[in-house]
């Protein structure tokens, strides 16, 4: 069985290392715990970190980061 999780850039970094790249559950589930990438640290729940991604003010330049990292990360695998 293959890995059920996906790469995400959030528009706040973690505060542990900095980094803007989560990792989270394919399901989407909103109870589902995020996790920094890098780190590990625990970032909050799926729900919370959706709300923040549709909420949160933010540059256009950022904004264009996240819509292609995000789109990337739903790309299909072409393993």
């Amino acid at each position: 069985m293959g890995d059920l999780s996906e790469e995400m850039r959030m528009p706040t970094a973690c505060p542990e290392c900095g980094s803007h790249s989560v990792r989270l559950s394919e399901a989407h589930n909103p109870d589902d715990k995020v996790f920094c990438s890098s780190c590990n640290t625990l970032r909050g729940q799926y729900a919370d970190l959706q709300k923040e991604l549709e909420n949160k003010p933010k540059s256009e330049a950022e904004r264009l980061l996240e819509e292609v990292v995000n789109k990337k990360s739903d790309a299909p695998d072409q393993s």
